[in-house]
């Protein structure tokens, strides 16, 4: 006679990304849960949901020579995207491997993703989950690394003639040292 296993067979496979800010020190980064199924633009939602952005800007991925985007967002022809629709993250990578988001062409925010582990599980995922991270994102339309960079030290010293400017930009609560994961949750819950 078998053991009874009350959770049954394994019914899903997620995969195990880590995301981290490029060409910023020191690192923002974040862990993701997702299910091995998720096609890249339901990838680029998790990006901006782990960054707590707005969806304001075009995107990539980019795996080698190969990037994928929205062509029909390209109204000049400017680019050579492949259309990320129905390509799945799984079909691009496997563990070990990574690729790169580039988000808003003017900030020219890159991360990198990298598959750290696959795995099955009992239940099946029905949202990302985000189980760990260092450092708060950069704000949307902060100027790229240099204007992040800026923004933190004006927010770091009062005397700073930006301080004032900044903290009522960010909102005035800005901590670059917290990872907010339960608001990265919430958001990530309500990602289409």
């Amino acid at each position: 006679m078998s053991e009874w296993d009350p959770y049954g067979p394994p019914v899903a496979n997620v995969l195990q990304l880590r995301v981290s800010l490029t060409d910023f020190e020191p690192v923002v980064w974040r862990r993701v849960l997702v299910p091995d199924t998720i096609a890249l633009p339901k990838l680029h939602r998790v990006m901006q949901q782990l960054m707590l952005w707005w969806n304001y800007h075009l995107h990539t991925f980019e795996i080698g020579d190969v990037q994928f985007g929205q062509p029909e967002l390209d109204e000049d022809d400017d680019f050579n995207w492949r259309n990320e629709r129905g390509v799945k993250l799984a079909q691009l990578v496997a563990v070990g491997s990574s690729l790169e988001y580039s988000y808003d062409f003017g900030d020219n925010w890159r991360l990198l993703i990298e598959v750290e582990a696959a795995f099955a599980v009992q239940f099946a995922l029905k949202h990302p989950v985000c189980c760990d991270g260092q450092f708060a994102a950069p704000p949307e339309d902060v100027g790229g690394t240099g204007g992040f960079r800026q923004f933190l030290d004006a927010l770091a010293d009062p005397s700073d003639e930006e301080h004032e400017n900044y903290v009522e930009w960010s909102g005035g609560n800005y901590d670059f040292s917290r990872c907010d994961l339960a608001e990265i949750n919430a958001r990530l819950q309500q990602t289409p």
